[in-house]
């Protein structure tokens, strides 16, 4: 059996690359080990109903604040992914069936979570012909008809290997906020994240606003990588091409020795300039923190991001 404990057999493509230091955090990025009665709780419902969390499988550095507060973000269709990508936590491998079973344990776990807003993401499943968009709007269904109050955010892979009409089941779906991350510059794209392509992100999120026009979309990346201040200056004008409303801005963390190495650990008064260009590029919504991660408090932003396009409305 395999032990995805053993970071060989987590990341068996990245047993044969060269060891990368891993630097020292600075104070601004160190967080408290997780801990406490709310942080249990979540932990034991999670279990109960098998399911996976991003947190835990990414090694989020938020989990132990979240978790606290009861909030986790689902991850569906099993905990392994078909691509390799060399920033991620999440092992890589040959996935197993999906389960039919699922949707309704995640929708159970809301409710009980009495979540006001859930983020539900999942493995890139190359191995399946839809990708996994039906399991994905089986899941948005499954919590709409348990929870009808609960807002619901959705973080996809990016359906690459799919026909285009899969992207219009999850959009039927009428998730809330549909997010997908681009991750990094596009001219990192080759070494981060290989199984991918930056124009083809770019473009799903589009889809998404043609669509639907009035679907939130929601897209983040990393920092730290090896990119300069131009290359992130210019993902945003890319951005807001596309019509995304929300963007989130992070630093990237180094999980093992085995990832993509620490280019350097970018200064809170830099992610404080990216938030304030952003804004000033027509973004609805910002959060650019060395610890911003896509689902980082995402029900309190959504409801900034939703009052936000009511006040532009307003005043147009």
């Amino acid at each position: 059996m395999r032990d995805l404990k053993i970071p060989d057999q987590r990341h068996p493509e990245k047993a044969h690359r060269a060891d990368n230091a891993q630097p020292k955090k600075p104070k601004w990025i160190r967080v408290k080990a997780p801990s406490g009665k709310g942080y249990a709780e979540t932990h034991r419902i999670m279990r109960e109903n098998k399911l996976v969390t991003v947190c835990e499988e990414a090694g989020c550095p938020n989990a132990g604040e979240c978790w606290s507060q009861g909030h986790a973000t689902m991850m569906i269709m099993g905990e392994i992914c078909t691509r390799g990508c060399t920033f991620c936590n999440v092992a890589t491998g040959k996935p197993q069936d999906l389960d039919a079973f699922e949707p309704g344990r995640v929708a159970h776990a809301v409710k009980t979570l009495g979540l006001n807003h859930v983020v539900i993401t999942s493995v890139d499943r190359d191995d399946l012909e839809d990708g996994g968009a039906e399991h994905f709007a089986q899941t948005i269904r499954a919590v709409r008809h348990q929870s009808p109050e609960t807002t619901i955010e959705i973080l996809t892979p990016d359906f690459l290997k799919c026909d285009d009409s899969v992207l219009e089941v999850v959009v039927e779906a009428r998730p809330d906020v549909f997010n997908h991350n681009l991750e990094t510059v596009p001219g990192l794209y080759p070494e981060v994240r290989p199984g991918a392509r930056y124009f083809h992100s770019l473009r799903l999120l589009q889809r998404v606003k043609e669509l639907d026009p009035g679907m939130f979309t929601k897209s983040g990346i990393m920092v730290g990588l090896g990119e300069d201040r131009q290359a992130v200056l210019q993902v945003m004008d890319d951005m807001r091409a596309a019509d995304i409303d929300f963007l989130t801005i992070g630093q990237y963390l180094q999980p093992t020795p085995k990832h993509h190495a620490v280019d350097r650990f970018v200064h809170p008064d830099e992610f404080a300039a990216y938030e304030k260009a952003a804004y000033g590029k027509g973004f609805l919504m910002v959060s650019a923190t060395p610890l911003t991660r896509s689902s980082y408090h995402a029900g309190d932003d959504f409801a900034r991001l939703r009052a936000n396009r009511l006040a532009k409305l307003g005043q147009g």
